[in-house]
């Protein structure tokens, strides 16, 4: 009985070229694998795991899961070979095969995990930025060998192939940890104080939690961008928290509910569609005559005085962000480079 086993196992069951593959080899290399895509599995779990507790070196860590489960994987491949009875070092038989089958149905694959391992070590793109490209806005989730996970923020998950994130144009809103400036644009009637606007909304703005503290280079400000149809537009000018970033709909809903309520409780009318008549002559009268005629005698206007020539340039500028932030020096480090050497 044992004899027979012993031959069953020795048994030839593929010759291929001057090699031959026993039943028993095969059974031993496919219990490499199992044990190896099990060690692999059990790894990268644990790694995850660690890396979701984690507050610091996230990237780090998540590189790590990725090499340990690919090295595990490799490193078992390797060993099931031997054990089926291949010598690894012969294998340049095998490699006009294994490029005729690369170059015809696995061109595709390739292409994919060589752009996924790009991904990963280049870290232009990492797991947890969140991402916009031409049809997807999410956050990144995971980086796989084929493609990219991302979850936009109504639960969706969007499988994008690796290569069209390197290939493609990206935008990083919070590459490497960072935040960014948004534009929150809104109107008033025309006739409203603007610096009250300014300030009630620049208040409203603060007030919320997830606003960042202000620097030297990243203030909250209000700028007046365009005269409307029916009122004066503006634009909040705001720096919000990275977790904020990565719901824009939601930022942008709750800044713009703030400044409704805020010009509300100031007084400041918001406007709404309007069409202005004007009548140029009745009954062959012009101007205040023929208001006269339609009962409409025009009231006393009050002449606003005229802002007093000694005003400082200064104070008429600090009312307006927009030029307080031209007028700010340049965060740019070749910018500031080109200007100390224009100083010296």
């Amino acid at each position: 009985m044992v004899n027979e086993l012993t031959e069953l196992q020795d048994a030839a069951v593929l010759r291929l070229g001057g090699i031959s593959l026993t039943l028993g080899g095969l059974l031993t290399a496919a219990i490499i694998i199992a044990v190896a895509g099990a060690l692999s599995w059990a790894a990268t779990r644990a790694i995850r795991r660690l890396r979701y507790k984690a507050t610091r070196s996230t990237q780090a860590l998540y590189l790590l899961e990725k090499m340990t489960g690919y090295g595990i994987l490799i490193a078992g491949l390797f060993m099931a070979l031997s054990a089926a009875g291949l010598n690894l070092s012969s294998l340049a038989v095998f490699a006009g095969a294994i490029g005729i089958g690369l170059g015809l149905g696995l061109q595709g694959v390739v292409k994919e995990f060589v752009s996924g391992l790009f991904l990963i070590f280049d870290r232009m793109v990492s797991v947890g930025d969140y991402v916009e490209l031409d049809d997807a806005r999410g956050a990144i989730v995971e980086i796989g060998p084929r493609a990219t996970r991302i979850r936009t923020n109504d639960n969706i998950n969007i499988i994008v192939p690796n290569s069209s994130l390197i290939e493609g144009k990206v935008t990083n809103w919070t590459l490497k940890g960072d935040t960014r400036r948004i534009h929150v644009p809104f109107s008033v009637a025309y006739g409203a104080d603007r610096a009250e606007v300014r300030d009630v909304v620049l208040k409203a703005a603060r007030a919320i939690p997830f606003t960042l503290p202000e620097t030297e280079a990243r203030k909250c400000q209000v700028w007046l961008v365009g005269f409307g149809e029916s009122g004066l537009d503006f634009e909040l000018l705001v720096w919000p928290t990275q977790d904020a970033v990565k719901r824009p709909a939601a930022m942008h809903a709750a800044y713009t509910w703030a400044i409704a309520e805020a010009l509300d409780e100031a007084g400041i009318e918001i406007p709404f569609p309007q069409t202005d008549l004007r009548i140029r002559s009745v009954f062959g009268r012009e101007g205040d005559d023929a208001l006269e005629i339609l009962g409409r005698a025009p009231k006393g206007r009050s002449r606003k005085s005229a802002p007093s020539e000694a005003t400082p340039k200064a104070a008429a500028q600090g009312s307006n962000d927009a030029v307080e932030d031209l007028l700010r020096p340049s965060s740019d480090p070749v910018e500031k480079e080109r200007l100390s050497g224009e100083d010296r």
